[in-house]
């Protein structure tokens, strides 16, 4: 009788009933769909505007790499504050401050005073929030996905995510064809500002902490490698971190710079496409999580997961080969369901397997291998796109992720773990 009790305890909730079963998972999606709406817009925007004051591929990739410079270089110190802070209140803080920054974006491009030093010193400060909100946010998750729910708030979760990346670069994209950039960064700040009296809802909260003194450069140090401790322990978990050390460096140059490029440049089509191609990737996520949301248990989910970058990175490597923009938006479908599908699986291990007072640390630790070589990768490709040429980087970067992903399938820690 106790054994049925506890399966009855953790039956997953349906999907439609997520939103009345916990009131946190609640204030925390739609905090975020709102913050994420005003992120998806300028993420069209921004390279858009660097390419129109540089005209240079080389100068987006700097640009990225020093958003990506702080932000790698603080996620071991800030994964131990967040497991020995309030986790909610980091959120909200730096949600603050990223409202202040992108009203100065916003009012210096509306004056036509915006220049790259002034843009290298916004991306510098964001970069150093995110070093923050990120372990802090995947922290509050994974307190909030209880079990009953896991499986499906992490696939509404990331379908609101990708609905966002469908509406969003469509509304970047007719905001900078029909008004000005600053209208984007000016929605950008307002979504912030919205998502802070959401945050307010999860005040409630109490987490695990990690009780040693931060003032210890010893503890600090100790309580970095209980993290990769715990990523010992499971292959599935330090050989997928050590992959996408690498591998981020590829699909993050192909996705940052040379895809706007391929679209606005190399096509010349016209703002608003770039917002359709974006979305379609959005559209795929959408559809990979709906359906991966729709069971309980999915068997060999190592495998799934590589299959699914393997199939992202396939839909890449033919986006120079085509020049329609269904066929454009079709690869982008495939690049975002093979994304999706990654990324499901690998949140939901994370949950699964890591202890609630170490999941800030464990998560900087993902974070850090996952994007500590990017400032590199996105000063590689732009440069070696200019030096190469942009087709030729995009193949070669694309052909890369395929062969990696297929190799590791191999592998029996990620063939085996389910």
């Amino acid at each position: 009788m106790d054994s049925l009790q506890a399966k009855e305890m953790h039956q997953e909730v349906p999907l439609f009933q997520l939103l009345m079963k916990s009131k946190h998972f609640t204030a925390l999606l739609f905090g975020q769909i709102f913050s994420l709406l005003g992120s998806s817009i300028t993420n069209v925007i921004l390279p858009i505007v660097v390419l129109q004051v540089s005209k240079s591929t080389a100068m987006m990739g700097t640009v990225m790499a020093i958003y990506m410079l702080p932000f790698v270089i603080l996620l071991p110190f800030s994964g131990v504050m967040v497991d020995k802070m309030n986790k909610v209140k980091i959120m909200f803080v730096v949600d603050l401050v990223r409202f202040f920054l992108m009203l100065l974006l916003a009012v210096f491009t509306y004056l036509g005073h915006l220049n790259m030093i002034l843009l290298f010193s916004l991306m510098f400060i964001m970069g150093t929030m995110d070093s923050f909100f990120q372990p802090a946010y995947s922290a509050v998750r994974a307190k909030v996905f209880t079990t009953e729910i896991r499986n499906g708030a992490n696939s509404v979760t990331q379908v609101s995510v990708q609905a966002l990346r469908i509406f969003g670069p469509i509304i970047g994209g007719v905001i900078i064809g029909s008004f000005s950039a600053s209208w984007g960064f000016g929605i950008d700040a307002i979504t912030y500002i919205i998502s802070l009296f959401f945050l307010l809802s999860l005040r409630s909260l109490t987490f695990q902490t990690s009780t040693v003194s931060l003032g210890k450069e010893s503890s600090i140090k100790k309580d970095f490698f209980e993290g990769i401790a715990v990523l010992k322990q499971e292959a599935w978990l330090w050989i997928t971190i050590l992959t996408f050390s690498l591998m981020n460096v590829f699909s993050g140059g192909i996705i940052r710079i040379i895809i706007p490029w391929l679209i606005n440049i190399h096509y010349d089509f016209e703002p608003y496409v770039f917002g359709l191609v974006l979305s379609a990737s959005g559209a795929g996520a959408i559809v990979c999580g709906l359906v991966f949301g729709l069971r309980k248990e999915w068997k060999h989910r190592g495998l799934l997961a590589y299959i699914g970058v393997a199939v992202s990175g396939l839909g890449l490597l033919f986006m120079p080969f085509v020049s329609s923009i269904p066929l454009l938006m079709f690869l982008m479908f495939l690049e975002g369901a093979g994304t999706m599908l990654f990324g499901l699986i690998w949140e939901i291990s994370l949950q699964e397997l890591v202890p609630e007072d170490k999941f800030g640390r464990v998560v900087s630790l993902d974070m850090l291998g996952s994007f500590g070589l990017l400032p590199v990768g996105y000063l590689l490709t732009g440069w070696l796109a200019e030096g190469i040429g942009e087709i030729v980087t995009l193949i070669t970067f694309s052909v890369i992720m395929v062969v990696i992903s297929v190799l590791l399938m191999f592998n029996k820690g990620i063939r085996h773990y389910n």
